[in-house]
């Protein structure tokens, strides 16, 4: 999908914040849409159907979180990728986006070149998602082979235990997407019993310890993310 293909809504009450990154994103090709609160972006969210959405937190007439919410249950929008741009970086506030639906929180301030790439590496889920499940696929220097349950890191071979591979295979299936807690345990474990809370975070320590500790990220009070 070429740039002039791709909209992207800018929703924020700030008109600097709007007019800077409109101006950022449209130099790259991209069609902007903006909105100038909640109620606002919602509309044009449903009118225009953008392929991206960055949004502002606090807002007037309908806040960030409640329009991602509304978004995330229109039909045709739930696919849809939401970023939150927003001064607030304090914990509770990440965590309120990501249960409501979103999927990155950038933190302004933020270089326009910095958020242009970032910008780039959400579009790139766009055709991660249209792609089919391989049996064998490479992220970064890893290779993982799901018909064998077997990978290979920086050339050394390894078998992990059945739930450390789904793990680490649902992880990399999306490369800096948080994966919430819940959904974590509904891929990886299904049906089956858990035993404890902290299974999650048991099996990410062994991860960490095999393939490196740098490749995984905790969200607090959210979930992972594995990061190239």
């Amino acid at each position: 999908m070429k740039n002039k293909d791709i909209k992207i809504l800018l929703v924020d009450d700030e008109p600097d914040i709007l007019e800077i990154i409109g101006y950022n994103l449209s130099a790259e090709g991209y069609e902007v849409i903006t909105a100038k609160n909640g109620a606002d972006g919602l509309a044009k969210a449903k009118r225009k159907s953008p392929h991206l959405i960055i949004m502002d937190v606090m807002m007037p007439e309908m806040d960030g979180i409640e329009a991602c919410e509304q978004i995330r249950n229109t039909p045709g929008l739930e696919d849809t990728i939401i970023a939150f741009l927003t001064a607030r970086g304090e914990d509770y506030s990440q965590v309120a986006g990501f249960d409501a639906g979103a999927d990155d929180y950038i933190t302004k301030p933020i270089k326009p070149k910095v958020l242009v790439s970032k910008v780039k590496a959400l579009l790139r889920r766009l055709k991660d998602d249209k792609k089919e499940v391989e049996d064998i696929v490479k992220v970064g220097e890893i290779v993982i082979n799901r018909e064998e349950y077997k990978i290979v890191n920086n050339g050394e071979e390894m078998v992990l235990p059945r739930k450390e591979f789904e793990l680490l295979s649902l992880l990399t299936s999306k490369p800096n997407k948080v994966f919430k807690r819940e959904v974590i345990l509904d891929k990886v474990w299904g049906n089956e019993v858990v035993v404890g809370g902290r299974t999650i975070d048991v099996h990410i320590r062994k991860l960490r310890e095999k393939i490196g500790d740098d490749h995984f990220k905790t969200v607090k009070g959210v979930g992972y993310k594995f990061v190239l």
